[in-house]
């Protein structure tokens, strides 16, 4: 888990730095080598490594569009993300996804930047896994700002009136974009929403892995025995704004200095001390897992763009009769506008 942490962490460190290249001093969305939005986790790491600790290949996890340490903790290829993210063909979807949409078949995960959109395709797979006949379990992620979408509260009625094996994870991190927890809903304790759909609830108050860990382990093994869906909601911190660009005027100091303070990251390094690791393997660990980090940013940065012509592969609908032809000039419209 703390490799897996420290992963996630080094690795939107890095996704800063090469990010705002070419957008500032103006920031300009639009330029250097990662195009588009960018949310980042930094807070969030013991979420996903407490819970995918107990998972493999064949379950099906969902995250939202804050995804990077979930992924990393699913077993997602890094190189191939990395190069998604960085709008390269050899991406995990072509370049064509970004990093809200990523997408790895080989280990069943998926994201997606729309609000709480991973909650019914989980419960999908619960179902699958049950026709199938397999003990596989399905994992949605979403934030605390997505506790009362209609797509999450479905999702918990389908996964509990049909018994599924299905956990949902409420990452909270105080703010639902800018907005602060206690104006965007009256429960203070997401988990309580359970209550109404007659499965468990669990919140675990610190993002302490060790405390995440223990609870997936009852939800992820209840779902694994075929005796149905469970809540869990875990304290994370964002350490950063909701996207790269963000200025926070919305958030005072004290409330994004607290947020810093409170790593989870040290918190589970020195709960490793105390049971006898010493600090020249950690830092091997942090070692290894910033060495790969730089290797996979590296050799996405090499990967060649996607050409022109491939924008309409892969697509649902194939693109109409002449559209991939060449582009007429003005005076081959007879002066229309096309």
């Amino acid at each position: 888990m703390y490799e897996h942490m420290v992963t996630a962490r080094r690795y939107e460190e890095r996704l800063q730095e090469e990010y705002l290249e070419g957008k500032q001093p103006a920031f300009d969305i639009s330029a250097g080598p990662i195009p588009g939005e960018l949310h980042l986790a930094a807070g969030h790491e013991a979420a996903g490594a407490g819970v995918c600790q107990h998972l493999r290949d064949s379950d099906t996890v969902t995250a939202p569009h804050r995804p990077h340490h979930v992924a990393i903790a699913k077993g997602v290829d890094l190189k191939r993300m990395t190069a998604e993210i960085f709008g390269r063909r050899t991406g995990l979807s072509g370049g064509k996804g970004g990093h809200m949409h990523l997408f790895d078949p080989e280990v069943n995960f998926a994201c997606s930047g729309i609000i709480a959109q991973g909650c019914p395709p989980a419960v999908g797979a619960g179902m699958a896994a049950r026709r199938r006949n397999t003990d596989d379990v399905a994992v949605a992620f979403l934030g605390e700002g997505a506790i009362d979408q209609g797509g999450f509260l479905e999702s918990l009625n389908l996964a509990s009136v049909r018994d599924l094996p299905v956990v949902f994870v409420i990452e909270d991190n105080d703010w639902a974009i800018s907005m602060p927890k206690e104006r965007v809903t009256d429960v203070e304790n997401g988990a309580e929403r359970a209550d109404g759909f007659d499965m468990p609830g669990t919140r675990v108050d610190a993002d302490d892995a060790v405390a995440v860990y223990e609870a997936a382990r009852e939800a992820v093994g209840r779902a694994r025995d075929r005796n149905g869906p469970s809540l869990l909601e875990v304290q994370v911190h964002r350490r950063m704004g909701h996207f790269m660009g963000d200025p926070q005027e919305y958030r005072s100091e004290p409330d994004r200095e607290a947020a810093t303070q409170r790593d989870s990251i040290e918190r589970l390094a020195a709960d490793l001390r105390g049971h006898g690791v010493d600090d020249e393997e950690l830092e091997a660990i942090r070692e290894r897992a910033h060495d790969r980090v730089e290797e996979a940013i590296e050799w996405a940065k090499d990967q060649p763009e996607p050409a022109p012509e491939d924008a309409h592969m892969d697509a649902f609908v194939n693109p109409p009769s002449g559209v991939t032809d060449t582009e007429p000039t003005f005076a081959d419209t007879g002066g229309e506008e096309r």
